[in-house]
């Protein structure tokens, strides 16, 4: 992992906290949310005030998100919103902690100036002891304020001056006017500069959970399903119908085509999709030939006679996308890939819908040779892969993150997954999805 970590593939762009007095405010929101403190005078966080060294200290990388529910935070500086998740629990969580940063931009930089923000995604479950308590997670609220209560004490003072302003004996109302002194003392003039958190909630419909070796729940869509590409025998009764895992590729397929949440590489300009897939057969072939010396530094030219000296050895995803590639390029022969071959899915990206992240992410998952996909959409599975690979596969990915994707992340993603408007109708649902259903007829749960 040291590679990874060298060349800012991980733990990069996390705050860098050093500073005696910052250093001072983290232990006292530390302290405030877990009773805890740490002896460190160097370390950084991520979005969350998450630290790996704090967590190393501690002997608790959970110091922060115990039982991987309602995570808790510790802002110390706006700079943090650039910042990954680290140990991530749910795919929403660093969505949530942006936007809410975004809009309190002003009052957050206006109340970390003095001190940190300590606070809490909260939702109405505690625990995930069983698959089935994470439908109980409907919406995430946020709850925030400075570790000296600023924001609570700047209500209660608002409070006051309405009560000075209304009360016939406000005037003389000696006590009051004395506690509002002494508060805003503390709170500055709230009247010309109000200290006010907006309270946010969000709607946790949709989501990915790295709970019971990772799944995928789709609730808000017109047929919802889970997703469990790693198995589903474990899981049990859960309140949705259908539960499909790595094995019900066929399922799969049918519930992206009728949830309309993919589209296909290829739609729109095929120069475009053409290198697009002639990357993923570079890391395909990786994959299949790493075991057979060094690759790093490997040119296009290199990649060619690898995959002529290995041809008869390389996988059927190989073959099938270098029929599509020859599609695009040459007007060659269509190819069918059907949702059975194992080069389906890397055919797909998300469609343009509002779960388009979500959808990418389990696309990583059912086509886990694309490394550079992987490491985009779904980072956890990629550090957790990446320690099983070969040196020399290694070695091979992290120089093309480092020379083709670190350069541009935002032109890359946009080649990527971006999206063109649309230039037809969609496309009426067909009438025997309501009396058969849209998957056909597979077992609710094994």
């Amino acid at each position: 992992m040291q590679r990874l970590i060298k060349h800012g593939l991980m733990f990069g762009n996390l705050f860098h906290v050093h500073s005696p007095a910052l250093v001072d405010r983290y232990n006292r929101a530390l302290h405030h949310l877990t009773g805890k403190r740490t002896d460190l005078t160097d370390f950084h966080i991520d979005i969350s005030g998450y630290s790996p060294e704090v967590g190393d200290d501690l002997s608790d990388h959970a110091y922060l998100n115990h039982q991987g529910v309602n995570r808790q935070f510790i802002l110390l500086s706006m700079e943090q919103r650039t910042a990954p998740l680290l140990n991530m629990k749910f795919s929403t969580s660093r969505a949530i902690l942006q936007d809410f940063i975004a809009e309190n931009e002003a009052q957050l930089f206006a109340l970390t100036a003095r001190d940190a923000v300590a606070g809490e995604l909260v939702n109405s479950v505690y625990d995930v002891t069983t698959p089935a308590r994470l439908f109980d997670i409907r919406r995430v609220e946020i709850e925030a304020d400075t570790t000296a209560g600023t924001v609570k004490d700047a209500e209660k003072l608002g409070a006051m001056v309405d009560r000075f302003k209304t009360e016939p004996d406000g005037w003389f109302d000696d006590v009051l006017i004395a506690e509002m002194i002494t508060l805003a003392g503390k709170t500055g003039d709230v009247l010309r500069n109000p200290v006010r958190l907006k309270q946010m909630s969000f709607d946790q419909r949709n989501f990915w959970t790295a709970h019971f070796g990772g799944l995928y729940v789709f609730q808000d869509l017109e047929h919802p399903a889970v997703i469990v590409p790693s198995g589903k025998d474990h899981l049990g009764t859960l309140p949705v119908k259908y539960t499909f895992d790595g094995d019900d590729r066929n399922q799969i397929a049918k519930f992206f085509e009728y949830n309309d949440l993919t589209e296909t590489i290829v739609e729109g300009r095929k120069d475009a999709a053409a290198a697009i897939l002639r990357q993923k057969m570079d890391f395909i072939l990786v994959d299949a030939v790493a075991g057979q010396g060094d690759l790093s530094g490997a040119t296009r030219a290199d990649m060619r006679r690898l995959a002529r000296r290995y041809h008869d050895v390389l996988p059927e995803e190989f073959h099938a996308l270098g029929a599509l590639v020859n599609w695009a390029e040459n007007g060659g022969k269509w190819p069918r890939i059907s949702s059975d071959h194992p080069a389906y899915f890397y055919t797909l990206r998300a469609a343009d819908t509002k779960d388009a992240a979500l959808v990418n992410m389990l696309l990583a998952e059912l086509a886990p040779k694309d490394a550079r996909q992987m490491f985009i959409c779904h980072k956890e599975l990629f550090y957790a892969t990446y320690k099983q690979w070969p040196e020399a596969k290694k070695a091979y990915v992290v120089d093309f993150l480092v020379a083709e994707y670190q350069v541009d992340k935002a032109g890359a993603r946009q080649t990527l997954f971006g999206h063109d408007a649309p230039m037809a109708e969609p496309v009426a649902k067909r009438d025997m999805i309501a009396r058969v259903g849209p998957w056909g007829a597979v077992r609710r749960n094994r």
